[in-house]
């Protein structure tokens, strides 16, 4: 072979090769930059916490700045979209939750797939959903909520934090289970839910035990159930809907770090790993529990496998209450 064409191909392959040496240096290197977390709500909740307290912790630990980012709206549609179309490089990650990867692709169109166009890293952990009624309500257990709804067809209302959100499709679930005719009051968020069963305007919700907590202590609302496969330590004479005779209520508010689709296996490797071991530290499960968080470690799999669970058993419930958001 002629010394040129040699020299040629060395060219044409070193060039070819290329993209895949910098993409390894890069996955090798990584990280090198500051990390953005986007938070899809505007601070203050839940979703806000695990993402300022996640970057903050994982910062510390990868010895690089993580800064989050907060980006509202469309039910947070606009931040998964920022999210979905991110470079997969492990520098824009997002706090996918509940509702950005649970309950929103069940009840509407979105404009992502909430599987195929994200890459699982790691779940965070969740808080249930206890059902609640105002002390006037003359109830105090789950079986003579039921009962007094039955005997007051269409008369009694809940309140949720707006349609197709967890606290509107766990009661819904409770509706079908029960056979309870009961009127939907949806709201822009909890906030204004909890103002009025507070004021007795409505007579139930199914609030996160986080939203709830501090009203419950005060004796401003009467628990009557929880989801979940056991009790919770924060609220331990409240029984499980399994314990009251309702199976299958295990609708979790949950929380975890997602990425765009394709990401490298050894970011979301490296990523799993370091917030894995965040969760076994005492210091952020008090930290959490203060919120009713429980840490929920998972793999990446395990947490792809989450997501699309839920999804379908929110799915299968809105079909049959033809619950479809279109706004």
């Amino acid at each position: 072979m002629q010394p040129r064409k040699r020299t040629f191909l060395k060219v044409v392959g070193a060039l070819a090769a290329t993209p895949f040496a910098l993409r390894a240096f890069a996955q090798a290197g990584y990280p090198n930059k500051p990390i953005k977390i986007i938070a899809p709500v505007q601070p203050g909740g839940g979703v806000d916490l695990v993402a300022r307290t996640i970057a903050e912790r994982l910062g510390k630990a990868l010895d690089q700045a993580i800064i989050v980012e907060n980006q509202s709206g469309g039910g947070g549609v606009i931040a998964s979209l920022a999210t979905a179309r991110a470079a997969p490089d492990g520098y824009t990650l997002m706090v996918g939750y509940v509702g950005t990867h649970g309950t929103n692709p069940a009840v509407r169109k979105l404009p992502y797939d909430a599987i195929k166009d994200f890459t699982p890293i790691a779940m965070v952990g969740g808080t249930p959903n206890i059902l609640v009624v105002p002390p006037s309500l003359p109830v105090s257990t789950l079986k003579e909520f039921v009962q007094y709804v039955k005997a007051n067809p269409g008369k009694l209302s809940y309140g949720s934090s707006g349609p197709g959100t967890l606290t509107h499709l766990a009661m819904e679930q409770l509706k079908v289970a029960a056979d309870l005719d009961i009127q939907h009051v949806p709201y822009r968020g909890i906030g204004p839910a909890i103002t009025d069963i507070l004021g007795g305007q409505t007579q139930a919700l199914f609030p996160g035990l986080a939203a709830a907590l501090p009203h419950i202590k005060a004796g401003k609302m009467k628990p009557l159930a929880i989801t979940g496969p056991r009790r919770d330590k924060l609220v331990p004479d409240v029984p499980t809907f399994e314990e009251s005779g309702y199976p299958g209520f295990d609708g979790v508010q949950w929380y975890g770090i997602v990425g765009p689709a394709n990401l490298p296996v050894p970011i979301v490797k490296r990523l799993n790993e370091e917030i894995n071991k965040l969760l076994e530290s005492p210091e952020l499960r008090q930290r959490l529990s203060g919120e009713a968080l429980e840490p929920m470690p998972m793999s990446p799999e395990q947490f792809g496998r989450y997501m699309r669970d839920d999804i379908a058993r929110w799915s299968r419930l809105a079909k049959a209450r033809n619950i479809e958001i279109t706004e």
